[in-house]
């Protein structure tokens, strides 16, 4: 039995050393404006507190669904015995569909679980109508997953080594479960309005600069693919 594995947080760097980095980064200014979203909602379009708690679900749970699709071409190609023929395009898809939902319904375990707390919120009537007879809402929620797909399939997850790909795949879905477990205080619905402004920096910090995110919970973020539960016994 291998000694448990201590976590040692990172240290950041300063605030400047910080802002020349953002400044530096033209996607940065993206990531944040994608993340102001449910703050321009709540504060100059009247947003109701159940319709930003549900873009912030709905935001990270597409996130986690473009990932997954990303990977499907190469877990259905990677499962394939040596000598058997490809599947044909029909069958290729149902496959694929298959494996994708049942992927999202294991890996989008934290966004299923914070329905529980969330839920008068999130399954409310009036907000699935709301959503329903809201043209700017599905065209803003379609823009955030447009842009999360088109992030998952430019990442290069079909063709990275399997030590590249163990290491980055961890990396997003990480990322994607301290999201999860941020979003748990928005649950009482008392102080959105302050909370929201301060989520959309956590997650534009947590998207801009992930291995500092990943560092202070998890050490030092070069080593998830080492985080194996089959090596550690």
């Amino acid at each position: 039995m291998k000694p448990e594995r201590v976590v040692v947080p990172i240290a950041l760097p300063s605030l400047a050393q910080h802002w020349r980095e953002f400044t530096a980064n033209r996607g940065a200014w993206l990531v944040l404006a994608r993340n102001l979203v449910p703050v321009f909602g709540i504060y100059g379009f009247g947003w109701s507190v159940a319709l930003t708690v549900f873009n912030y679900w709905f935001d990270g749970l597409v996130a986690v669904a473009a990932i997954i699709a990303a990977l499907i071409p190469r877990a259905l190609r990677e499962s394939r015995k040596p000598r058997q023929k490809p599947d044909g395009p029909i069958l290729a898809l149902v496959r694929g569909v298959v494996t994708w939902a049942f992927l999202l319904a294991v890996l989008g375990t934290p966004y299923w679980i914070t329905l529980i707390p969330l839920h008068d919120m999130l399954l409310a009537p009036s907000l699935l109508a709301q959503i329903a007879h809201g043209p700017g809402l599905w065209a803003t929620f379609g823009m955030i997953a447009v842009m999360h797909f088109r992030r998952a399939f430019s990442v290069g997850y079909d063709t990275m080594p399997e030590t590249d790909l163990k290491q980055r795949a961890r990396w997003d879905l990480y990322l994607l479960l301290l999201r999860a477990v941020a979003m748990f205080t928005l649950a009482g619905g008392i102080f959105v309005i302050v909370l929201v402004p301060l989520l959309a920096m956590l997650f534009s910090y947590m998207e801009i600069w992930p291995e500092r995110a990943l560092g202070l919970v998890f050490g030092d973020p070069r080593r998830l693919h080492e985080l194996d539960p089959d090596k550690d016994s």
